[in-house]
């Protein structure tokens, strides 16, 4: 398995462009939200406010590839999957139209914002050279944003160190 740095090496190839990253900060959190939302249904077993659904096992399989990754990061992740999880529960609950609406609404919404984003990259999206950009996207946002906030500095570091200092 590759390491953290190398699949947000890879990752972060496609996404040089600040304006694209930050339509990403926006557009990954909707489609996450999305996919949870619409994974909500059915419920496979139910134990008091607890649920098993579709989404709790993507979400779990999710949060433990994360985890393998890296510790501190995956934790993060496991933390705002559980959260997405909640709220997708809140949907599940609605009408079959109304959560259908809000999952796949969110969906269109946030991959909207994605090829929004590659269009001022000027570049297509890495899932369509690797597959697991897909599972990547998510952690590149909250990589991203924790590195905003000065943290992990030796993996932002790791990372940056295989670009130019050419940036948009």
């Amino acid at each position: 398995m590759k390491d953290i740095a190398t699949h947000l090496t890879s990752y972060a190839a496609y996404h040089r462009d600040r304006r694209n990253v930050a339509t990403h900060l926006v557009g990954i959190p909707m489609i996450v939200l999305a996919i949870q939302i619409l994974l909500s249904r059915p419920t496979l077993w139910e134990s008091g406010s607890w649920m098993l659904t579709p989404a709790t096992i993507v979400s779990a399989l999710a949060a433990l590839f994360y985890l393998r990754l890296d510790r501190p990061l995956g934790l993060l992740m496991t933390l705002l999957l559980a959260l997405g999880l909640a709220a997708s529960q809140n949907f599940a609950v609605l009408e079959t139209s109304q959560w259908l609406s809000w999952g796949i609404g969110l969906f269109v919404v946030g991959w909207v914002f994605q090829f929004v984003g590659h269009y001022f990259e000027g570049r297509k999206p890495a899932f369509v050279d690797d597959i697991m950009g897909l599972a990547i996207g998510p952690l590149f946002v909250v990589a991203e944003v924790v590195f905003m906030l000065g943290a992990k500095r030796q993996l932002h570091d790791a990372i940056e160190a295989n670009f130019t200092s050419d940036k948009s």
